[in-house]
């Protein structure tokens, strides 16, 4: 009972400071564009705020108030001057029924851009009206209490996704997985202060069993072990997020440049027969399987040029190659018929291009110009069995394989965001987990380094504290206004 009441406690001065905040910041009525720029078939505008229904009123001619979140086919006029702009569809969202929580109007009008401007000119002219900052319907959402930072990002995310795999991980943020996972860290630790609280102030004359500071200890434990396996994740929800970083590294003329057009399937670097031609690290954008990689075209690794260009580049490449997530090692295979051990050859061959060994872990080898081959070559080096894959960038012959090959290669480096639990998407969440984690295990050490008797528990539950802190850091419950600036600009003006 006691706990309960603490627990409940601790929420009350969080919940009137964001009821304070949102009646502050949410004076004026915005609108906005939500579909996107450019002249189309339907433009979806958008408005939030206390004016909502001054605006039907004004820019309709309907008999009756439209029904909620129910489409209305009806002239729009311009709200000064009478003039109709357009026929279009109307839908009315009263507040707090709606995304952002207040009385909110969608406007599907023709997509042109004079129809749009119109609008924008009409709504301007209401009082205490104006046009959306980015992300400000979104941001209001959040004050609304409508969703938390973590799937604001989601949303985010989700409106930015290039690639299935990437749109299944914002989604799933999106619909609150991943804040539910850490409002159940944070539900866990404010049982823990409240246990340890109740404990210090009534445990001498109230029934409070003797055992409370040992069982809140054991799930502090348990959270501890939670956080890092959530942290040992090998950034891969990161890595689908910003795109698999993959070099294309290899002797000069090997077939770099070629590979990187073929994958692309366009001409994203200069091929040529003479060695040495690219120079700067060339970056194409694609799509395997799902997941986002970021190809990147290096200089031809070899030593003791003396064109001072070329050695840039190649010290531009080696810089790529150590931050690169995944390596393909291109090699002509024209050179490897008279090979008896392939794994002797290729370690050699790293160590020639001055690549470490350690590198072949996140390496996948490509035998290129596998077209010169005779069968019976072809079928010796492949009884080495060892992990590469045949291809012919000239007949793309072995293409298929190749990409079968690197998607298996993505899904490890990536997970599956359709089967895996929801993995940290964001460095900031990272900083602050760890920071939770840090107050964690200075609460457990000073617990278990402290003898009873000399045992200050303020200071057991200021740890605690501030590892519930880092966890709002995250969710929202706990906001720096920088931080939310820097998260709402990526939306775009309608959302």
């Amino acid at each position: 009972m006691l706990t309960s009441r603490l627990y409940g406690a601790m929420f009350v001065k969080q919940f009137f400071n964001i009821t304070l905040r949102q009646t502050v910041r949410n004076s004026s009525t915005i609108f906005g564009l939500s579909s996107g720029f450019g002249k189309c078939g339907v433009a979806v505008i958008r408005v939030s705020g206390s004016a909502s229904r001054a605006i039907i009123d004004k820019k309709t001619r309907l008999k009756s108030f439209p029904e909620p979140r129910r489409a209305v086919l009806t002239k729009i006029f311009h709200g000064q001057t009478n003039a109709m702009i357009d026929r279009g569809l109307l839908l009315w969202f009263p507040g707090p029924q709606s995304f952002t929580g207040e009385d909110t109007i969608e406007f599907h009008v023709h997509g042109g851009t004079a129809i749009v401007s119109a609008m924008y000119d009409s709504l301007a002219t209401f009082p205490d009206t104006r046009i959306a900052e980015p992300g400000e319907f979104t941001k209001r959402a959040f004050y609304a209490g409508k969703m938390d930072l973590t799937e604001v990002e989601g949303l985010a995310d989700l409106i930015h996704a290039e690639t299935e795999a990437q749109r299944k991980q914002a989604l799933r943020q999106a619909n609150g997985q991943l804040s539910c996972f850490y409002n159940d860290l944070r539900t866990q630790l404010v049982q823990a202060i409240a246990s340890i609280e109740a404990y210090i102030d009534f445990a001498e004359d109230q029934d409070v069993d003797d055992n409370v500071l040992s069982v809140a200890v054991q799930n502090i434990e348990g959270v501890i072990g939670q956080l890092k396996a959530h942290l040992n994740d090998n950034r891969r929800g990161e890595r689908l997020r910003n795109g698999v970083r993959t070099a294309i590294v290899g002797a000069p003329n090997v077939g770099k440049s070629s590979l990187i057009n073929l994958l692309s399937q366009r001409n994203v670097s200069i091929v040529t027969s003479i060695a040495g031609t690219t120079r700067d690290i060339v970056e194409s954008h694609y799509d395997i399987g799902g997941y986002p990689v970021i190809l990147g075209d290096t200089a031809g690794l070899r030593e003791g040029t003396e064109d001072v260009v070329e050695s840039e580049g190649i010290a531009r490449a080696r810089t790529y190659v150590e931050s690169a997530d995944l390596l393909l090692l291109v090699v002509d295979a024209s050179r490897v018929e008279t090979v008896d051990r392939m794994d002797t050859y290729l370690r050699e061959y790293m160590q020639t291009l001055g690549l470490d060994a350690d590198m072949m872990s996140r390496t996948l080898i490509v035998l290129n110009k596998c077209d010169l081959l005779t069968s019976g070559t072809r079928e010796r080096l492949s009884a080495h069995n060892h992990s590469f894959s045949f291809l012919s960038c000239q007949t793309q012959s072995g293409l298929p394989e190749l990409l079968e090959r690197l998607k298996t290669r993505l899904v490890q480096l990536c997970g599956d965001p359709s089967v895996e639990s929801p993995t940290i998407s964001q460095e900031r969440h990272r900083y602050h987990l760890k920071q939770c984690l840090a107050c964690l295990e200075r609460f457990r050490d000073y617990f278990h380094e402290t003898g009873a008797s000399n045992r200050d528990l303020a200071i057991v539950t200021h740890h605690l504290r501030n590892a519930v802190r880092c966890i709002g850091k995250i969710t929202g419950t706990v906001e720096t206004e920088e931080i939310l600036d820097v998260i709402f600009s990526t939306f775009c003006i309608g959302k």
